[in-house]
């Protein structure tokens, strides 16, 4: 059986089961943990085939992907290597931070390797997944991934060296960080708890559902949603007075170096 087999069975591996379910996907997927109470439970939910055989569950893949912390890949990488691999073998990292050239010198030919950074909002359908794929990559196994990927959301292919910028940057953690601040904000100025939860989701969500869904360009609708001398624009001026652009760089890059620091780990 030539499957897509997951290697980890955390909360990205479950968030990509759960989508490609839901998308109808119906080949057979293989996950392999140590955990064997997690194992059985993705079992369940997602009618998964639940490997506890590290060897058996590589030896079923079709596309492999590797869904383990960052500091856990080396020494995984290091068991692969003692087996007899399928060849060719398509191989998909997810993990952060660690590039194309490390994956290569820890296992290489017959294994092509790729990168993608999927979001968890891949459960729904509607997630976001860059991807980098090794020299020679070959032609259809580019387009296995890429449609593989394309099951549970929007797929971008772009150079390796942005990835860590965009892992940073597409995170739905950004947008639970923003709607969680506005929400206490709101109630510190006395709003009730589900009023505030309410006005906050609107306030994001419907802004930026208007903006991907037209035409006007974001700068058009943020001069409509916040006119000069108004109170929008007012609450607006007073926020990035207080270094709030600044602070989202700033918190991306310290993104950034927790990333390469944990791929040295």
């Amino acid at each position: 059986m030539k499957a897509v087999v997951f290697l980890g069975g955390g909360r990205i591996t479950s968030a990509l089961v759960a989508g490609l379910r839901l998308a109808g996907y119906s080949q057979p997927i293989i996950v392999h943990d140590r955990n064997l109470e997690k194992l059985k439970e993705i079992g369940r939910k997602y009618r998964v085939v639940a490997e506890p055989d590290l060897c058996r569950a590589v030896e079923s893949a079709l596309v492999l992907i590797v869904a383990v912390r960052p500091e856990s890949v080396r020494e995984l990488l290091k068991q692969i290597a003692g087996f007899e691999l399928p060849r060719p073998l398509t191989a998909v990292s997810l993990a952060a931070g660690i590039p194309l050239s490390m994956l290569r010198s820890k296992l290489g030919p017959p294994v092509k390797w790729a990168r993608a950074m999927p979001s968890p909002v891949s459960r729904s359908g509607q997630g976001l997944a860059a991807l980098a794929f090794s020299e020679g990559f070959p032609v259809a196994a580019r387009k296995r991934v890429r449609d593989l990927f394309s099951l549970v959301g929007a797929v971008l292919e772009i150079p390796e060296e942005r990835f860590d910028a965009f892992t940073v940057a597409y995170s739905s953690s950004h947008g639970y960080h923003a709607l969680s601040a506005l929400i206490d904000a709101a109630e510190r100025i006395g709003l009730d708890r589900r009023t505030a939860e309410l006005a906050a989701a609107h306030a994001l969500a419907d802004g930026i559902a208007l903006w991907r869904g037209g035409n006007a360009s974001l700068e058009e609708l943020s001069q409509e949603a916040a006119t000069p001398g108004g109170i929008a624009s007012a609450v607006m001026n007073a926020i990035d007075s207080r270094g709030y652009k600044k602070s989202i760089v700033r918190g991306l890059r310290a993104g950034i170096r927790q990333g390469r620091k944990n791929a040295r780990r």
